[in-house]
């Protein structure tokens, strides 16, 4: 069956780094857009990052641009988000999402927290 399954989240002090990891498992990782969403609490889900099949194209958040950067290796149907210079406000759960035409997937989430 489909499955997303992140890791990498944790707990960092402001100014550190994470970086969070999601293989795909059960379908054709190489074919879907991947993306990476974030919910705070209290707060609706909100797309991060996004990285087309081929890697070729990626999108970023106002938030966090300069300081995220996806990537995917899809020999290893794997998309990762580098997380530098975190701020208290990327506290939140991170949910990675592997979309193509009417299919759309999600994984567990990850929780990162951001806090001295």
């Amino acid at each position: 069956q489909v499955q997303l399954v992140e890791s990498g989240g944790g707990l960092v002090q402001p100014g550190g780094s994470l970086r969070l990891s999601c293989q795909g498992s059960g379908f054709t990782f190489s074919s879907y857009a991947m993306s990476w969403y974030r919910q705070a609490p209290g707060k609706e889900r909100e797309l991060v990052a996004r990285i087309i099949s081929t890697g070729g194209n990626t999108n970023y958040a106002d938030s966090v641009k300069g300081r995220f950067t996806i990537s995917r290796d899809n020999v290893k149907s794997t998309a990762y988000l580098q997380m530098n210079s975190l701020k208290p406000e990327d506290t939140a759960v991170y949910y990675c999402n592997a979309e193509r035409l009417f299919n759309s997937y999600w994984g567990q989430g990850t929780q990162v927290t951001v806090s001295s």
